[in-house]
């Protein structure tokens, strides 16, 4: 058992960090903390590992949508838009 609890340890080390801030800010962060159940040191680790977090990697259907409107009427048939456009350019 004590080997386990050694290894969360050094695991989960953790470093000192000074921070300087406005007295009234670290007023209200403790009150705040105090409110939730945290620590400060626990909020700050908590906001500094989510704006840290890599960002989601996005799928097809958000990357369709990023694309925006396409400037086509909702009904016009794209296959036959194709061949148009194909016979345009090779002259068929």
């Amino acid at each position: 058992m004590r080997i386990k609890k050694f290894y969360t340890y050094i695991r989960f080390m953790k470093a000192r960090l000074n921070l300087t801030i406005e007295e009234n800010v670290l007023q209200d962060s403790k009150t705040y903390a105090k409110k939730k159940g945290l620590s400060v040191s626990e909020m700050v680790e908590d906001y500094l590992r989510l704006i840290t977090k890599p960002e989601k990697q996005k799928t097809i259907i958000d990357l369709v949508e990023e694309l925006g409107p396409t400037g086509l009427e909702p009904n016009v048939d794209l296959k036959e838009l194709y061949y148009q456009e194909k016979a345009k350019k090779y002259g068929f």
